[in-house]
């Protein structure tokens, strides 16, 4: 598992918090706004495996998003949009 920091400006936090509830991936908040350079973890390569299934959806995303078959949102707006008509 990876851990990663995000700073995300406050207007956001809902949708995100949404697309990550989507993706089914785990999250917890902090509400600080700085970070502790002491709690922050970097990845490095012995994080990042990337398994031969892994691989397999990779570039089946990769197939989708070169045929135009995934949703494409270039504002803020558009993402809640598409979020809201879930």
């Amino acid at each position: 598992m990876v851990t990663m920091t995000v700073q995300i400006p406050n207007a956001q936090v809902g949708w995100f918090e949404q697309m990550v509830r989507n993706l089914g991936w785990s999250f917890s908040k902090s509400d600080t706004h700085s970070l502790d350079e002491t709690k922050t973890q970097k990845a490095n390569s012995d994080d990042l495996i990337i398994t031969p299934a892994l691989r397999r959806k990779i570039n089946h995303a990769r197939k989708e998003y070169a045929e135009g078959q995934t949703v494409s949102c270039k504002t803020p707006q558009e993402m809640q949009h598409f979020f809201d008509n879930l």
